[in-house]
């Protein structure tokens, strides 16, 4: 371990203080649930999951989750009318969140909690729901990492945070505390982690033992060793995979303690941004709309699955589309996808290819097709032993096409309805405003977070 790690490590390390505060809390909220629980005569176990039960939280980042075990036997609109019930009456500021049942989060006492029901199993098997997996992770981890590796985990918890990498949430796309946990059991130590991702391409397989495995199309795969029929590393995406090994080659050619703790990012002037995109020679067009009111979860597939649509809509169309990304602007509830593309107006017509003139049925049958088609301004013609046809396009201009044709596009129930209502397309000059200041400055900069 160097010296920056052994730094890092002091930072994130709970202290004995800090570490005595949480267990009085952790009993406390306990004790609070137990009354509850007697209260309503529910035969129900009390579990303490995640980071905090296994020690491998970080110093002033943690969450305190609960999980309420019901028998097998229990309708899962009792378990989970019931874990709300407790949760709002035990926690301020209370939101309900969605995962295969409602469970809800809040505060108790500054701490954040998660009180989140679940059926009591022995083993996956028995699961009803991806949740009930939970505790058995939980046992797994405290029965099997020894306690040297609790540093190790932590060091990597921290790496994968600087490089903005940490979490399987739909925002981040990342690795979530668990799989941190399992890859630190296969590798050992956070160095041996860096020297053996160095080497990984997408389609990486790992397992903590030899078997036969379910294979799974993503760019790593980490069997999960409570149940082998899951992926712990689903979540991964193909940008952060390549982000992850990208920032494990460079530390370990100049290790710095940025990758653990990056500089903020200083959002650029309008005028800098202004200057950066005329230097280029792409057009910029955005599309702006009121962000849906659902959870980030659901929220993030949807913004990614609009993006995919509108991209695959301009290509049909005859446009050249370089790159799409998205904002989200929380302060006030506005979504932004931003479209780079080829900077062009395009011809009147295009070529629409047929089939070769050899193939005399299918041949016949494009020209019977398109002889009289109203749209065509070149009947069809035979060029190189095929057949073409000319055809006038529909739109020549990227914004005259995105706002006649947004609205029909399939993006997402929740985006659809509300694009249907209201939406508005932006030309360069509207995209250079205060709210997407830091969303520019990324993406014209182009610097990973460790190299700010």
């Amino acid at each position: 371990m160097n010296e920056i790690e052994k730094q890092v490590l002091k930072k994130i390390t709970p202290s004995g203080i800090y570490r005595k505060k949480l267990e009085t809390i952790i009993k406390e909220i306990k004790v609070e649930i137990e009354k509850e629980i007697v209260n309503r005569k529910l035969p129900v176990t009390i579990e303490l999951v995640g980071s905090t039960a296994k020690d491998t939280y970080l110093q002033d980042n943690l969450d305190i989750d609960f999980f309420l075990s019901f028998p097998l036997k229990y309708p899962k609109e009792v378990i989970a009318k019931s874990a709300l019930s407790i949760g709002k009456k035990l926690l301020k500021d209370t939101e309900e969140s969605y995962a295969e049942h409602p469970y809800l989060r809040g505060y108790y006492n500054k701490y954040y909690v998660e009180i989140v029901p679940c059926y009591k199993i022995e083993n996956a098997s028995q699961k009803l729901s991806a949740v009930d997996r939970t505790p058995l992770h939980t046992k797994f981890i405290k029965e099997n990492l020894l306690e040297s590796q609790k540093s190790e985990v932590r060091l990597f918890k921290q790496f994968l945070m600087g490089i903005g990498c940490y979490g399987a949430e739909a925002e981040i796309e990342g690795f979530s505390g668990y799989l941190c946990e399992i890859i630190v059991l296969r590798f050992t130590t956070f160095q041996k982690i860096l020297e053996n991702v160095k080497n990984w391409k997408s389609g990486e397989k790992l397992a903590l033992s030899k078997g036969s495995y379910p294979d799974f199309d993503t760019p790593l795969t980490f069997i999960d060793p409570v149940d082998t029929n899951r992926n712990v590393a689903s979540a991964v995406s193909i940008e952060k995979f390549d982000l992850f090994v990208k920032a494990c080659k460079e530390y370990l050619k100049k290790p710095n303690i940025n990758f653990f703790f990056p500089n903020k990012i200083r959002p650029w002037l309008q005028d800098k941004i202004k200057k950066e995109i005329q230097k280029q020679k792409y057009l910029y067009t955005g599309i702006k709309f009121i962000k849906p009111k659902i959870i980030d979860e659901n929220l993030y597939p949807q913004i990614r699955k609009a993006c995919r649509s509108i991209w695959q809509a301009c290509e049909r169309y005859g446009f050249t589309v370089y790159d799409i990304s998205f904002y989200i602007d929380n302060k006030i509830e506005f979504v932004y996808i931003i479209i780079k593309s080829k900077d062009e107006t395009l011809s009147m017509t295009y070529q629409h290819k047929g089939p070769p003139i050899s193939l005399k049925e299918n041949a016949q049958e494009f020209i019977s097709k398109w002889k009289d088609e109203q749209k065509v301004t070149k009947k069809p013609y035979q060029q190189n032993n095929r057949l073409y046809v000319d055809i006038k396009r529909d739109y020549r201009n990227i914004k005259h096409f995105l706002s006649d044709q947004i609205k029909d596009l399939s993006m997402g129930k929740h985006i659809d309805k509300i694009v249907k209502k209201k939406y508005k397309i932006l030309e360069k000059k509207d995209l250079i405003i205060k709210p997407l200041e830091e969303f520019w400055t990324k993406y014209l900069d182009n610097k990973n977070s460790w190299e700010r």
